[in-house]
């Protein structure tokens, strides 16, 4: 398997992706609803949706011939094949589809290659508002626009990173409370809040704004999440030696048998220590 090779591959189907997005971010989108979650932002598409995923899937698919290959893709239905291939590409074409409608910053293109028993072994996101191209090749490290991606805590506070406001959280006393312990344990000045970008953002912001964590609980309702939410950013915390796990520290099943969501184990992705070179 020729890591590097596929690397650029899904660098390439990235950044075509993310020239589709460009080309729509100050246009009005017709917005659909298709089968998701319990919440309302895993349950909206746009035409911008569709096309990125066409183009992404133009470069890839070459790829899946060659290297025999399957594919899981936020916008296809789940043909089973990533349980019978030895990897599979898994790809958000769009994460954050409703921050791109309301014309907020924290969407982006998200590519990875992943396992059959569900290691991630390369991690691509490309940031379309900021033109940013992070990636990670497993064994090789994690780099931000082609250089070594060097984690750096320039705040005397924790930054809680979330999709939607803390107030508007179930169990939000829970999350502040366990908040607070990490601000006593690190001896810092409070708690900050990050909130309104896809769950590929904002695994991304913990990494930019450390100390800083994200986190979902487990939960009964399908949600928190799918595979393609979090499989780019695992490869990118796996190489710089941080933790994307389970709520309670497990490893995150990048290959579900029963389906794509993640809320059965819930997310903790965590930047609390500084990493060194």
């Amino acid at each position: 398997m020729d890591l590097e090779q596929l690397n650029k591959i899904a660098i390439t189907a990235a950044l075509a992706a993310g020239k589709v997005i460009q080309k729509y971010m100050n246009d009005e989108v017709k917005v659909e609803k298709k089968a998701g979650g319990d919440s309302y932002a895993s349950q909206v598409v746009t035409a911008v949706d569709i096309e990125c995923e066409k183009v992404i899937l133009s470069h890839l698919l070459p790829s899946c011939k060659e290297f025999h290959l399957a594919i899981l893709s936020e916008e296809t239905e789940d043909d089973g094949s990533r349980l019978e291939e030895e990897f599979f590409w898994c790809v958000d074409p769009m994460d954050g589809t409703l921050a791109f409608i309301n014309g907020h910053p924290g969407f982006s293109v998200s590519i990875a290659l992943i396992s059959k028993s569900g290691t991630p072994y390369i991690g691509v996101v490309f940031d379309p508002s900021t033109d940013t191209m992070y990636h990670a090749v497993k064994g090789i490290g994690a780099f931000k626009n082609g250089h070594p991606w060097e984690i750096k805590h320039r705040n005397n506070y924790l930054t809680y990173v979330t999709d939607r406001k803390l107030k508007d959280t179930p169990r939000a006393e829970e999350i502040e409370s366990m908040l607070n312990e990490q601000v006593k344990k690190l001896a810092l000045n409070g708690i900050t809040e990050l909130d309104g970008a896809g769950s590929v953002l904002n695994a991304i912001l913990v990494l930019e704004n450390g100390p800083a964590c994200m986190l979902k609980f487990p939960k009964k309702e399908n949600g928190g999440g799918s595979i393609w939410d979090f499989a780019a950013t695992a490869c990118m915390y796996q190489e710089l030696g941080l933790p994307a796990t389970t709520f309670e520290g497990g490893r995150l099943d990048l290959n579900r048998k029963d389906g794509s969501f993640m809320n059965h184990e819930g997310v903790f992705y965590a930047n609390l220590i500084l990493v060194r070179s």
